[in-house]
């Protein structure tokens, strides 16, 4: 038989190695999947990460498992998943704080929020709320800014974290309502609400859906939320525009990677994701925890990251003077 042309050969190579990518895309995944939480658990990523770990493992036939990555207002997290490979093995419940926030707010973080990661899939966003214990004796917002003028300092909130959004929140409200609070930052809101319930702080800047059981059983007085309308699961409570403060604000949650991801695998994530927002029980369940959930492309995803450190850096610097 004749000896095959070396250009023969060298351009069925090239088409092998073309197809390669493809072929190990589509028979993406083939081992667990690490989906990281820039917060402890019982916080709202943590919930929504722990509902979809579930579907999207149903959905694509492996496991999907949540780490629990907090510290650093959520750069712990967003670090490793920079530096991890980019083979869609290891993803990232994002959401804002260390998307939108931290660049501002920590000028040294070793991350582009937009270049060294891929934005998958958009989930949703949430909303926050000011809450205060009942034994503080401030039944609504004018009794508990007179409380906190009467005693300049006195009352501490707490936040999630240094540069955390509860954190940029509570400066602005303190900034327009010419209160001084004390700032007690805790390391998630898991540790936080604890404190709370066990009244060792008084008032939390905390997401609205973790805090709803505690409005429920009445050991959580919510003053104000941070959405452009009332809120569903909370309708008797005022916004903070209602009250006349300019304060709105919402924590996104989404899926993503580091960069460099491949398509086909963006693609098969994007998919599942889209299925498991649209099934009945995660429906109700986020019409429970107040997420309004939403749909984006990848590409759309990317641009609204992009839009959001924009839109939160005058906010986060002014928190930071």
């Amino acid at each position: 038989m004749p000896a095959r042309p070396l250009k023969s050969l060298i351009l069925a190579a090239t088409a092998l190695a073309a197809l390669a990518p493809a072929a190990l895309a589509a028979e993406y995944p083939e081992r667990p999947v690490r989906i990281l939480v820039s917060f402890p658990p019982g916080g709202s990523s943590d919930l929504v990460a722990r509902l979809l770990t579930e579907k999207l493992g149903a959905a694509l036939g492996q496991q999907f498992v949540v780490e629990n990555k907090p510290g650093a207002a959520g750069t712990v997290a967003a670090t490793e998943l920079k530096n991890a490979d980019s083979d869609g093995y290891t993803l990232m419940l994002s959401n804002l704080t260390p998307f939108n926030v931290a660049p501002t707010s920590f000028p040294d973080t070793p991350y582009d929020p937009v270049e060294d990661f891929t934005h998958i899939g958009y989930i949703g966003a949430v909303h926050l709320g000011m809450f205060v214990s009942p034994e503080l004796e401030t039944p609504d917002m004018a009794a508990f800014v007179e409380k906190a003028k009467a005693e300049p300092g006195m009352l501490d909130y707490g936040s999630s974290g240094v540069g955390s959004w509860g954190h940029v929140v509570a400066v602005a409200f303190e900034n327009e309502a010419g209160v001084e609070l004390s700032h007690i930052p805790y390391k998630g809101s898991g540790p936080m609400r604890l404190d709370f319930r066990a009244n060792v702080i008084p008032v939390i800047f905390d997401a609205v859906p973790q805090n709803l059981p505690a409005v429920e059983d009445g050991t959580a007085l919510p003053l104000a939320v941070s959405s452009p309308e009332r809120l569903e699961t909370l309708p008797d409570t005022p916004t903070f525009t209602e009250l006349g403060y300019d304060i709105v604000a919402e924590n996104w949650l989404g899926i993503s990677g580091p960069a460099g991801v491949d398509p086909e695998v963006v693609s098969t994530l994007q998919d599942a994701l889209d299925t498991a927002l649209a099934s009945d029980d995660v429906v109700a369940q986020f019409d429970t925890w107040g997420i309004v959930g939403g749909k984006m492309t990848s590409e759309e995803f990317t641009d609204y990251v992009a839009e959001g450190v924009a839109e939160w850096a005058p906010l986060v610097k002014q928190a930071n003077q």
